[in-house]
Parts: C-alpha cells; structure tokens; sequence
C-alpha cells in the first residue's frame, strides 16, 4: 500500500486542527470531516446549489468536504462551510440572504458540531 502524503499546507493544518478539536470537544463531526479530507482528492465532495437548496431549510449550516459549485438555484438563506467555492456559487449563496466560509471558520463557531448537516 502506498502512502501518500498531503502537500497543501491549509489542507494539513486544517485535518490536524480538525482531529484535535474532535479529542477536545468529543464530537464525532470533526474526526468524520478529517477522515474524509485525508482521502484523496478525486473523492471530495462537489456538491451544486441545487442539491443544498433540496436538502436544506432556512438558516441551516451545511458542511461541505470539497467545493461547492454553482449550478441550480438558492433561494433561502443557509450558512455554507467548505474547502472552496466557485465564483458564481459564493455569488448566490450572499445574494440568498446566506453565508460563506471555511470548514476552520464553522469549527471555531461550533466547536461541538451540533445542527451542521455534511453534505456530499
């Protein structure tokens, strides 16, 4: 087996900080999202506006383990957590009424994890 380690130094800091505020807090969430990014990357999440907006209601927080894109539509205000986002997807989660950040942001703000839905 072949190991491959993490080149990005965001994405290393981030899995590390994630591991160790699941110890800190006991929340799973956090050892969840880690085990997912130290995966490669051909398995992270690209998840379009259209699929939040289904699975999502009004001022829900949504975590994504990849990027978030841009094709459909939003039309309630949600707070959006992931690794990146493209131009036209951070554009209409804002005009929506809703939020973007980083995954180490929504950590910060909810360090037990508790009412973030992991989409995928």
């Amino acid at each position: 087996m072949k190991i491959i380690k993490k080149t990005n130094p965001r994405l290393v800091r981030l899995i590390s900080d994630l591991k160790a505020a699941s110890r800190e807090s006991k929340a799973a969430i956090w050892r969840d999202v880690a085990e997912r990014l130290e995966k490669p990357r051909r398995n992270y999440a690209a998840v379009n506006l259209s699929r939040i907006n289904r699975h999502t209601g009004d001022d829900d927080t949504v975590l994504v383990a990849g990027k978030v894109l841009g094709a459909g539509e939003i039309d309630h205000r949600v707070t959006v957590a992931a690794l990146g986002f493209s131009e036209q997807a951070a554009s209409k989660i804002i005009s929506a009424g809703g939020r973007c950040m980083k995954i180490e942001e929504l950590m910060r703000l909810h360090p037990k994890g508790t009412g973030i839905k992991i989409l995928r």
